[in-house]
């Protein structure tokens, strides 16, 4: 049999995608089955958050450890090869990040961050599953809670 070439790290994070991840359809899913409607990657707003439930005017942004930065999480170690073009790359979408959360709440929308971390926690054990979710749900149906909520 013949051994397939190993991938260059340019076509390795080419095939990484950035939509309806594994993480994203995880808590698309759990929500669904809860019986809330949503939509996915809505344009309309700024960010265009992973989900948007207009119902309870809140936008749900599923962040990869790696990708957003996740302070004290072991998933967001910054590459050794080419170090400085990861740190640019990678704190321009913290701000990025910052930027759409800061507009969301001029008008008004509560915005959630759910980090790829908790998810993979979440499949692992029930009852944390439950806990976060209930965490997400009630965000959507308080109205007096804070707009910028992160998990």
């Amino acid at each position: 049999m013949k051994k397939k070439k190993a991938m260059s790290r340019s076509e390795n994070m080419a095939r990484i995608k950035g939509k309806d991840t594994k993480p994203e359809v995880y808590l698309r899913k759990l929500l669904w089955h809860k019986g809330y409607r949503y939509r996915c990657n809505y344009r309309d707003l700024k960010g265009k958050p992973d989900i948007y439930i207009k119902k309870y005017n809140t936008a749900i942004f599923v962040n990869g450890c790696f990708w957003h930065m996740h302070k004290g999480c072991s998933n967001s170690n910054i590459p050794k090869s080419n170090r400085e073009f990861w740190l640019k790359k990678l704190n321009r979408n913290v701000e990025r990040d910052y930027e759409n959360y800061q507009a969301l709440e001029k008008f008004g929308i509560k915005t959630v961050v759910v980090w790829e971390c908790t998810l993979k926690k979440m499949k692992k054990d029930n009852d944390f599953e439950k806990e976060i979710c209930d965490r997400v749900i009630s965000v959507l149906l308080d109205n007096n809670s804070k707009l910028f909520v992160e998990i």
